[in-house]
């Protein structure tokens, strides 16, 4: 995939957002965990923030826009630095008595821009990027209409200089809908 086709999913959120203001409704959710990076066998992890914003068409059904900072790792002279922003699909399933009330279920799928800086010490610092698909899933619970609870876990699947990396992310969320 390319920016190009990162863009055009951009421009028909836009559309679809702005032709679809009567229904659900806007929100935006904050994350904070870990990122767990492994690359051919080796894994380090470290703390990530990922800020989310989107539209609920209806209940269950909304589409998203993101910025995540995966962290960084080093050790042994080597540095690796990753973030991503991106657009997806999101699907939930609440069990209260309203549509966005009780326990729920989410699941989440798209496409992620992925940006990792890597330093070798002595020799100079090189960057990548790659945009792929990235999938997740979550519990939760809504306490209200507007305001919600949810342990997240992400999973992107990259390519950093030519060598398969995975990007195992598990998070707490705050939601507030609009």
């Amino acid at each position: 995939m390319n920016k190009s086709v990162l863009l055009a999913s951009a421009l028909v959120l836009a559309g679809l957002s702005s032709s679809a203001a009567a229904a659900e409704g806007w929100y935006v959710r904050g994350e904070a965990g870990t990122t767990t990076l492994e690359i051919d066998g080796s894994e380090g992890d470290d703390d990530t923030f990922s800020a989310r914003g989107g539209y609920f068409f209806t209940p269950n059904v909304a589409v998203e826009g993101f910025y995540t900072n995966y962290g960084d790792d080093s050790g042994d002279g080597v540095s690796i630095k990753a973030s991503g922003y991106g657009v997806g699909v999101v699907g939930k399933k609440n069990f209260g008595p309203d549509a966005h009330t009780g326990f729920f279920i989410s699941g989440r799928v798209g496409a992620v821009h992925i940006e990792t800086k890597l330093g070798v010490e002595g020799v100079g610092n090189a960057k990548d990027t790659s945009t792929e698909g990235y999938a997740g899933v979550g519990v939760g619970y809504d306490f209200t209409n507007n305001f919600g609870l949810s342990l997240n876990y992400d999973y992107a699947k990259t390519d950093i200089f030519d060598v398969d990396a995975k990007l195992k992310t598990a998070t707490l969320g705050i939601e507030y809908r609009f």
